[in-house]
């Protein structure tokens, strides 16, 4: 389905006066102005950052969206004693203004109420006075868009990610956002530099497979234990993140034919699961071998015994579209064997031919899939979009298309708007610009390191 170098080695809703109420009593309950203040970009809708305009901290200046760029315009303190602060100066509603449009700026730090905020979990920024939202006028992520107070709505344009204080674990955007990472060849990035980077957590490892046998190894060859992944696995821990293991892939062989029984089948998952102590796992259909009805079934079974034996785990079916969305027979025989999938992930890519504007191309096909789900096991749209994901490709692909930083911020803010259950891509490895190396270590496109992953990173799930 995805051919070429794409997977491994061989080529591959609105306030009410009680929301309010509570609002203000958490402001009246902050920690006291020694509790540690949290710093950091505030990120909105787009993956664009709240930013002072020019860098300048006169009084007055425009706060604004903006490419994220790490610059001190865009590193905003979010304090105990219920300010917002960069450049020494205030996020305030310019005169105190509580109606629908009231423009947002810099001010001189004066304790008025039009400089008190409150950062719900719900990752609304509200001005309490107001009772309204910080918002990006008219719902645009274009740099230089004003940022206002406005009646709070639930949409992406009012939803924000701010730094916190806290030392609590990520959230499930955390493990929502977990690029591939492949150890198989070339030179894969270390992960705690990528971590540091960008600030993501998790990782998808791929792949596991078959070693010809019912016996899952990495690549199938390499051991569950003691080697490489398992390194990786380690590392990644260490620094507070986690991994979920892929199975399956373009390449080599596949458990789910290998096995010969969905009984089986479950217990080379399981054998993983315990290796590592997992949380999640995905199986990566994108060969012919899972054509089969035989093996779709299997797959579906053993699945279905994987969730009733390890409680709260989250399994990923990650597979191929369509421009409309994918094909449903897997999706339909999960549903009517009563499998739950926590995110049926789509890939949205290698539709044919450049020139095209993949980041629209995938929310053509990510609707499709919100309506093959939807179908299939009678969800709410709310609840289809909850049980869908997106996986797809940075740079270009092997049908020559172009997916850009630009298309992952489309992606971004339709992930945001929807609340998908997993945003990811093919792959960390390629988050890199060209400079000569091996097949699948770059993007081809022209970026600084990391770029992509940046992006993705600041979903919030």
């Amino acid at each position: 389905m995805n051919g070429g170098l794409l997977r491994g080695p061989g080529i591959r809703g609105v306030l009410g006066a009680a929301a309010a109420a509570a609002l203000l009593t958490g402001l009246t309950s902050l920690p006291a102005s020694g509790a540690v203040a949290a710093t950091g970009q505030i990120t909105g809708v787009g993956g664009k950052c709240v930013d002072v305009a020019g860098a300048n901290n006169a009084n007055g200046t425009a706060v604004q969206l903006y490419d994220c760029n790490g610059t001190a315009a865009q590193q905003w303190t979010v304090g105990s004693d219920g300010t917002i602060r960069a450049l020494g100066k205030c996020l305030d509603v310019a005169s105190g203004g509580t109606a629908d449009g009231s423009l947002v700026q810099l001010w001189d730090c004066n304790g008025s109420a039009a400089q008190q905020w409150a950062v719900p979990a719900a990752r609304d920024i509200v001005n309490p006075q107001a009772d309204k939202c910080l918002d990006a006028t008219g719902g645009s992520s274009a740099n230089g868009t004003r940022l206002q107070i406005w009646t709070c709505t639930g949409a992406a344009n009012q939803k924000w990610t701010a730094p916190s204080g806290d030392t609590t674990p990520p959230g499930p955007g955390a493990m929502a956002v977990a690029p591939y990472l492949y150890n198989g060849w070339g030179s894969p990035p270390s992960p705690t530099t990528v971590m540091n980077a960008t600030g993501v957590k998790w990782f998808t490892l791929a792949f596991v497979l078959s070693n010809g046998y019912c016996n899952p190894q990495w690549d199938g060859g390499r051991p569950l234990t003691g080697g490489v992944d398992q390194q990786t696995i380690n590392t990644v821990r260490s620094a507070g993140g986690d991994v979920i293991p892929s199975f399956g892939g373009w390449s080599g062989n596949k458990l789910e034919s290998s096995c010969g029984s969905a009984g089986e089948l479950a217990a080379a998952y399981q054998k993983v699961i315990n290796a590592y102590g997992l949380k999640a796992i995905d199986i990566d259909i994108e060969a012919a071998a899972y054509d089969s009805p035989t093996v779709q079934q299997r797959t579906v079974d053993a699945l279905k015994t994987v969730k009733a034996n390890n409680p709260g785990i989250k399994v990923y079916m990650t597979f191929g579209t369509g421009q409309n969305g994918p094909d449903n027979s897997l999706i339909s025989k999960a549903a009517a064997a009563g499998l739950t999938v926590d995110s049926w992930t789509i890939m949205p890519f290698n539709f044919g031919g450049a020139g095209q504007n993949m980041g629209q191309l995938t929310i053509r096909a990510a609707e499709g899939l919100k309506n093959a789900v939807k179908s299939a096991y009678g969800y709410s749209d709310d609840q289809a979009y909850r049980h869908s994901g997106i996986s797809s490709m940075n740079g270009i692909t092997d049908n020559g298309e172009t997916v850009t930083v630009a298309d992952f911020r489309t992606i971004l803010g339709y992930a945001q708007q929807k609340h998908l259950a997993r945003l990811t891509f093919w792959s960390v490895n390629r988050d890199r610009p060209c400079t000569g190396g091996g097949a699948d270590t770059c993007s081809g496109v022209s970026q600084q390191p990391w770029d992509f992953t940046r992006v993705f990173a600041q979903y919030g799930g």
